[in-house]
């Protein structure tokens, strides 16, 4: 568990490569869906290093996963994984969606994260027994760290896979499905404008402005999440923590770093880590 950008999944992929038998269950409710993979930050094939994963991009339509799909698809899923003597790693930033899969009292019409709900309505009974892991970072590392990965990403094929998907879906007046995916709604209004523009600054500022925007939709993203997170804890959900703010730092600043940052994650994150699922599997 953790924000977005935290580095979850490279964690999982980590963990799952290390002996423990394991494959991956996405719990990103955007990832869930076809389409779009450097929009919605889908681990790439390569990255996967050949670990099996589970619900990233199976699935299309005009709605999202629901969490009540989700904790139907991803039962199923946890079942099969276990028969055939493995062991399920579900990793993904939609609190949502494990709170639906694991509470023992879930309830599709209340939403325990609203914070006009008090934090007693969150269900402390779990229908699994699991081990949580959570990925910290500071959050103005964080914060920094999102922004660059904007622009990593838009430099690595984001302008090109949305103008593509727009000239194939045209524009629409209602984000549904993938479309609610942070980015489609900036860049739509980007590319609905593009035409209107008649100098080189005038386009530049347009894309100044959605990039913006996407940076701090995907900062706003990053804070909902913790503060779901926090209420999970606060109810008594045993998060058990691991630190990844140094290791973020390090590859941000690769120059300014005595240690390299693999080396950071491995001793801050991914040794604590496999510490804490050994000590669970026992």
């Amino acid at each position: 568990m953790g924000a977005t950008g935290s580095g979850k999944s490279k964690l999982s992929i980590d963990l799952a490569t290390r002996g423990f038998n394991s494959e991956i269950i996405n719990s990103d409710k955007i990832q869930v869906s076809k389409g779009l993979d450097i929009t919605t930050n889908k681990i790439s094939i390569n990255e996967q290093s050949g670990v099996v994963h589970h619900l990233l991009g199976e699935f299309s339509g005009p709605e999202l996963f629901s969490p009540s799909d989700f904790r139907h698809t991803a039962d199923n899923r946890i079942t099969d994984i276990i028969n055939r003597r493995r062991l399920p790693l579900i990793v993904g930033g939609s609190n949502s969606f494990i709170y639906a899969l694991l509470s023992n009292q879930f309830n599709p019409g209340v939403d325990v994260f609203d914070e006009i709900n008090p934090v007693q309505c969150i269900s402390k009974e779990l229908r699994y027994h699991c081990c949580f892991i959570l990925v910290d970072v500071l959050t103005p590392v964080l914060n920094r760290y999102l922004f660059q990965r904007v622009d990593e990403m838009m430099n690595s094929g984001m302008y090109e896979e949305l103008e593509e998907f727009f000239a194939k879906n045209g524009f629409s007046d209602r984000n549904t499905g993938i479309r609610k995916a942070i980015g489609v709604p900036e860049m739509e209004g980007y590319f609905r404008n593009l035409k209107n523009c008649t100098t080189v600054q005038e386009k530049c500022r347009l894309y100044e402005a959605a990039l913006r925007e996407i940076k701090e939709n995907t900062k706003e993203l990053a804070e909902k999440q913790i503060r779901k997170i926090q209420r999970l804890r606060e109810s008594g959900w045993d998060l058990q923590k691991v630190d990844a703010t140094e290791a973020l730092r390090a590859k941000m600043t690769p120059g300014n770093s005595k240690i390299p940052a693999t080396e950071i994650w491995e001793r801050q994150v991914v040794l604590p880590s496999m510490k804490i699922v050994k000590q669970f599997l026992l």
